[in-house]
């Protein structure tokens, strides 16, 4: 059975959910291959690097299973300056990366122009494509970001499932999440989406929904990343995701999505020493390095044991290298143009 539904171009939820379900080594094996060939066929062997920038760990949002949520209260906050973000940015220009991503908790002491003029600096100064991570904000500010130069706006909908989603994020609603990417695509952003795997009373069937709700929103890029459990949130003690598990879930998401940028997450990083390799090998083209500097990077903390990036490109260079892949010289605009 598990052949023909890899055989199949189009797979439907039941699919996902087989596929989700199989644990057989052979089996495996027939997934991760299929999805490495997926990959090779619609993205090719280059690996796009994307520099981030967490110039904020502020947040507004108290969402149980994150360690920014604004209820910790032992959490050391911290806003970068602009110059200390221009000059992080300039590091990664430095270090040939086409993509810098501007990451930060939802902290509205940042205002759009704000943020609006740090795109403008970045874009006059650095021939690079601008990814926003900033949470939903409001539709003038996306107008605004737009406008100053953002190519991308990458925001997770964390679980396709109504239900624990109004759970996990107090109350709120998945239908204002799923507008905001709407939104956002309408203005012409390359938008990103995809889950946190692992999260308490998560089942397969709400994991074959993350897959199949970022292939109806036609996202260009899909996140999909291990549950790491953080002190000071109200699921400190939950266990963190399965390494194995959240692999299966990367190659099958690529196995449906086809021609999506897909990374190997800093989390999946975090929980697996070899976290990285095994994502490339499960269908990620896209690594995303950490260049936040000291003393801030160890307060960016949205779970424990966070990876460090120091001498990065040497480490990544090494790394894609070993798998026979290389690091692409191009900004790695949306797939669906091709």
């Amino acid at each position: 059975m598990i052949k023909d539904i890899l055989n199949k171009h189009e797979v439907n939820r039941s699919d996902i959910v087989y596929l989700l379900q199989v644990n057989e080594e052979n089996e495996l094996s027939l997934i991760f291959q299929k999805a490495d060939k997926v990959r090779e066929k619609y993205c090719g062997n280059e690996v796009h690097l994307r520099g981030i920038i967490e110039f904020s760990n502020y947040c507004a949002q108290d969402c149980l299973y994150c360690g920014l949520r604004k209820s910790n209260i032992s959490l050391e906050r911290y806003r970068m300056t602009k110059n200390e973000i221009l000059q992080t940015a300039e590091r990664i220009f430095k270090s040939e990366i086409k993509t810098i991503v501007l990451q930060s908790g939802e902290d509205f002491f940042l205002t759009g122009k704000d943020i609006a003029d740090i795109i403008c600096e970045i874009k006059n100064n650095f021939d690079v494509a601008i990814t926003l991570s900033l949470g939903e904000r409001d539709y003038e500010e996306y107008k605004l970001w737009r406008k100053a130069g953002a190519d991308r706006y990458l925001l997770k909908h964390e679980t396709a499932n109504s239900k624990l989603y109004s759970v996990y994020h107090l109350g709120q609603k998945l239908q204002d999440r799923v507008q905001h990417l709407l939104y956002l695509k309408s203005l012409g952003y390359q938008i990103g989406s995809g889950n946190i795997v692992g999260l308490p009373a998560q089942n397969l069937e709400d994991i074959a929904g993350d897959i199949l709700l970022c292939k109806c929103l036609d996202v260009d890029m899909a996140s999909f990343s291990p549950f790491i459990p953080s002190p000071n949130t109200p699921y400190r003690k939950q266990k963190p995701c399965d390494v194995n598990f959240i692999l299966k879930v990367m190659a099958i998401t690529r196995i449906v999505l086809k021609n999506v940028h897909m990374p190997a997450t800093t989390a999946l990083a975090s929980l697996y020493q070899e976290g990285r390799e095994k994502g490339l090998s499960a269908g990620a083209n896209v690594i995303m390095p950490n260049f936040t500097p000291a003393p801030y990077k160890e307060k960016f903390s949205i779970y424990i044991n966070k990876k460090s990036d120091d001498d990065i490109m040497t480490q990544l260079t090494a790394l894609i290298s070993s798998t026979g892949r290389f690091i692409s010289k191009e900004k790695g605009q949306t797939l669906k143009m091709h």
